[in-house]
C-alpha cells in the first residue's frame, strides 16, 4: 500500500501563522483521516510549516519515513518560497491540494506556489475542493495510484534475458534513458544460463509440478512431436530456472528473448512466462512477477506500471487481426498470457479448466507447449510506452474483453492460430485511428478503467499521454 506524506503550509508571518494555526491543523486531520478510512498509511507534518527551517525538516522527516509521495495542502494564503523550498526534499511524485474556504484564500496560496514550482521545473498534480466531496477525492485517489507507481519503479531492476529478439527496435530501450525517467536499472542475463540452470532442478520438483498441471490443465494435447511430457517437463525446468535467476539477481520484473536460440534448440518459454505473470503456479500462491516475451522492455515497464496500478496480472499480446464485420481486434500472441485472464480469477480452479496446452507450432521447433486460453469479459484498459525520435509517450486505450458463443469463438480463434492465447477486444476508437499512429505489435491490458491514473503516471514523468478516441 503506498505510504503518503502530508505537510501543511501556513502564512510565513508568526503572528498570522498562529492565528491560522487551528484552521490548517484541521484541514490537515481531516485529509490524514479520509486517507486513513481508505487504508492508506498516512505521515502527516508534526508541524505547520511557517518558517524554511520546518519547510526543510518536515520534508527530510517524510523522506525518512519511505513516503512514496507527498501531498502539499493549502487551506490558508501561504509563502511560496516555502513549498518550493520543501520540493527539494519531501519524497515525489507531490499533489498541490488546496480546500475552498472564502474566509481563508489557500486557492491563492496554492496557485503562487504552483507558478513557483513550475518556473523551477519541479513536476507535480493538482486537486482543490472539499475533502468530504467525493468526486474532489476520487482525484486525490487517482493521483496516489499514480503516484505509487511512479515511485513504485524507483530503484527496481530489470532482468533483461537476452536481447533485441528478430530485429524489433520496439522492444529494446537504453538503459540510461530508463535510469534518466523511470529510475529503472537493467541486469542483462544471458539465455544460456536458463539453459544451464535447467540441468540442475531436482527431478522430484519436475515431477512434482507435471503432476499439478497434468491435474489442473483443462486439456494437455500430447502429439508425441511438439508436445510431449519430456518436452513438458523441460518448460517445467526452464520455469524453475528463470525464478532462480530472479532471486539470485533480486529481478523485479525481467523480458526473455527466447527466439531464435531457445525455440529453435531447447523449448518455448510460454509456460515459464504465463505463469511468472500468473499469481500462481504449481508451488502455490506468488505475486505475480511481469515477464515479458521476446525481451520486451518497454512491453515490461508498462506492465510494471499497470501491475503497480492494479495489483493483478497484466496481458501482453500481439495485435494480431482486426475483424471488421464485428468490430474487434484478436489480440493473440504465441503463449505469453497468464492463465488469470482465462476466468479473471486469483484462484487457478476457476482458470485453469479453460486453459489447453497445445503443441507449439513450426515457427518453434524446439517444441513445448502453447498456453491456449479465451480472456474473460469485462472492461479492461490499454496501454503501451513507446518512444518518438527517442522521446516517451504512453497510448491509452479505452475497451473491453468479449466473447461469443462456443462455435463462434473457435471459428475466429481457428482464423489467426488456435494454439495460441486470445483476447477478443472492442476498443472505443476506431480502427483507422489506432493503426494511423500506435508504434507497437503489442499491447498490454488489466481489467476495469485505469485511464485517469494513466494519464496522471504520464504527467507524473513528464511524458505525453494519448488517450486514443478522444478529440
Amino acid at each position: 500500500m503506498t505510504k503518503i506524506g502530508i505537510l501543511t503550509f501556513s502564512d510565513g508571518r508568526p503572528f498570522v501563522a498562529e492565528e491560522v494555526d487551528a484552521f490548517n491543523r484541521d484541514a490537515q486531520n481531516r485529509l490524514k483521516n479520509r486517507l486513513e478510512a481508505d487504508g492508506y498509511q498516512v505521515v502527516a507534518g508534526e508541524e505547520i510549516v511557517c518558517t524554511n527551517e520546518q519547510a526543510v525538516r518536515e520534508s527530510k522527516r517524510l523522506a525518512a519515513q519511505g513516503c512514496d509521495c507527498t501531498i502539499f495542502q493549502f487551506a490558508v494564503w501561504v509563502f511560496p518560497h516555502l513549498p518550493a523550498l520543501a520540493s527539494r526534499f519531501a519524497p515525489g511524485p507531490l499533489l498541490l491540494f488546496s480546500n475552498i474556504n472564502p474566509r481563508y484564500p489557500g486557492l491563492v496560496g496554492m496557485l503562487a506556489s504552483a507558478g513557483g514550482l513550475s518556473q523551477a521545473g519541479t513536476k507535480y498534480a493538482r486537486a482543490y475542493g472539499d475533502i468530504g466531496d467525493d468526486a474532489i477525492y476520487a482525484k486525490i485517489r487517482t493521483f496516489i495510484r499514480a503516484a505509487g507507481a511512479v515511485s513504485g519503479l524507483r530503484g527496481q531492476t530489470f532482468g533483461l534475458f537476452g536481447g533485441r529478439p528478430m530485429g524489433m527496435y520496439t522492444a529494446t530501450a537504453d538503459p540510461a534513458t530508463w535510469l534518466s525517467v523511470f529510475g529503472v536499472d537493467v541486469e542483462h542475463i544471458d539465455q544460456g544460463e536458463i539453459v544451464r540452470l535447467s540441468a540442475e532442478v531436482p527431478q522430484s520438483k519436475v515431477d512434482s509440478a507435471f503432476t499439478w498441471l497434468e491435474e489442473n490443465i483443462g486439456h494437455i494435447h500430447y502429439d508425441d512431436k511438439q508436445l510431449t511430457p519430456d518436452k513438458l517437463k523441460t518448460q517445467i525446468r526452464a520455469t524453475y530456472a528463470v525464478k532462480r535467476l530472479i532471486e539470485e539477481y533480486r529481478l523485479d520484473f525481467s523480458g526473455i528473448k527466447a527466439q531464435p536460440e531457445l525455440t529453435n534448440n531447447f523449448c518455448t518459454m510460454d509456460v515459464t512466462e504465463a505463469f511468472l505473470n500468473d499469481p500462481y503456479d504449481w508451488d502455490g500462491p506468488h505475486e505475480p512477477h511481469v515477464c515479458a516475451t521476446e525481451a520486451d522492455m518497454d512491453a515490461a515497464l508498462t506492465m510494471q506500471i499497470f501491475k503497480h496500478l492494479a495489483h493483478t496480472p497484466v496481458l501482453f499480446a500481439d495485435v494480431r487481426h482486426y475483424h471488421a464485420d464485428l468490430g474487434i481486434w484478436d489480440l493473440c500472441n504465441s503463449g505469453e498470457h497468464a492463465t488469470y485472464f482465462a476466468g479473471h480469477s486469483f484462484d487457478p480452479k476457476d482458470n485453469l479448466p479453460h486453459v489447453h496446452f497445445y503443441p507449439e507450432s513450426f515457427y518453434f521447433p524446439a517444441g513445448g507447449a502453447s498456453v491456449h486460453h479465451l480472456a474473460h469479459p469485462g472492461e479492461a484498459t490499454f496501454s503501451r510506452l513507446t518512444r518518438n525520435n527517442g522521446t516517451y509517450w504512453l497510448a491509452i486505450l479505452r475497451g473491453e474483453f468479449l466473447q461469443y458463443e462456443a462455435d463462434k469463438n473457435m471459428e475466429l480463434m481457428k482464423q489467426t492460430d488456435l494454439a495460441w492465447p486470445h483476447a477478443f477486444t472492442r476498443f472505443t476508437c476506431s480502427a483507422d485511428e489506432f493503426v494511423a499512429t500506435y508504434s507497437s505489435n503489442h499491447i498490454h491490458a488489466v481489467y476495469g478503467d485505469w485511464v485517469n491514473e494513466l494519464r496522471t503516471v504520464a504527467e507524473l514523468l513528464g511524458i505525453e499521454a494519448r488517450v486514443y478516441g478522444e478529440q
